[in-house]
């Protein structure tokens, strides 16, 4: 396996196994050095959203590197003040011309429960996706999905959509698996993307991570990586720091052994757990 290797999503789509997560990366120059470092160092998939305010430095230097745009997976997502039907219609073309592109490979709904419409969120998330099916149907959006998804919200979204999501990004580290969550989503089709793969830092600091580290002469954030994969997940690390972008790309020379994901799957509660969507405050 390397980093260009791809997962096959429902529809056939092919996604690469790693991307570059953006998420806190100021827009101008630091997203920008760090989308062409990843780019330079063979990274085929880089992950933004509209929330993240820095589409426009994305989109320049994936233009910039000179790789054919079809050779490069680009996600962006859906922002919580912008669902309903209409609102994502608008919100997908800002982000297209915010990207300079005329297509996305993937689009999420960010949040199912976003704070503006916890009155009628399901409605909302129909509208939402009728929209993005409309889109994916006409060829601007080659897969679509959801994040932050519980069980609940996507039985409510199947109840009106025609199309069942490809993926779905969640927070997915040591110590907070999802499993319940994960298996759901495996039994629907949907591929797991891991947003915030190393935690929030805190895993830096497990002693079982950092024996882990040394036995397999590898860095704690590289054993997290690698624990991702092979829970058949795709992790989604962020990084403005070429060293470490290059560090995290390094996970395919070695495994980790059965009873080395046993005392990992232990690590409950490590690197902090994911956020409730219904109790977001946003």
């Amino acid at each position: 396996m390397t980093l260009t290797d791809t997962y096959t999503l429902a529809n056939g789509v092919k996604i690469p196994v790693v991307g570059l997560g953006t998420w806190q990366t100021p827009d101008g120059s630091e997203a920008e050095e760090s989308v062409r470092a990843a780019l330079k160092n063979g990274y085929r998939h880089i992950d933004t959203a509209a929330a993240y305010g820095n589409e426009a430095s994305v989109g320049r230097a994936i233009k910039e590197s000179g790789i054919p745009r079809e050779e490069i997976f680009v996600t962006s997502k859906l922002w919580n003040t912008m669902h309903g039907y209409e609102n994502t219609l608008e919100a997908f073309d800002e982000t297209l011309t915010n990207l300079g592109m005329d297509y996305l490979d993937l689009y999420l709904i960010h949040w199912p429960n976003p704070i503006k419409f916890r009155d009628n969120w399901e409605e909302a998330n129909a509208g939402s996706w009728k929209a993005m099916e409309e889109l994916y149907e006409a060829g601007k959006i080659k897969a679509i999905g959801i994040s932050n998804f519980r069980e609940h919200h996507i039985d409510a979204l199947l109840k009106t959509a025609k199309i069942t999501p490809m993926v779905n990004q969640i927070r997915l580290t040591p110590g907070d698996p999802q499993t319940a969550l994960v298996n759901y989503c495996r039994d629907h089709g949907m591929l797991l993307e891991a947003y915030s793969p190393l935690g929030t830092g805190k895993i830096f600091e497990v002693p079982e991570m950092k024996e882990l580290a040394e036995k397999h002469h590898k860095t704690v954030a590289q054993i997290a990586l690698r624990w991702s994969l092979q829970m058949g997940f795709l992790p989604l690390p962020k990084s403005v720091h070429e060293n470490r972008i290059q560090e995290n790309a390094d996970i395919f020379d070695f495994e980790l052994s059965g009873e080395d994901m046993a005392l990992i799957a232990e690590l409950k509660d490590v690197a902090g757990t994911a956020s409730d969507p219904d109790t977001a405050t946003f």
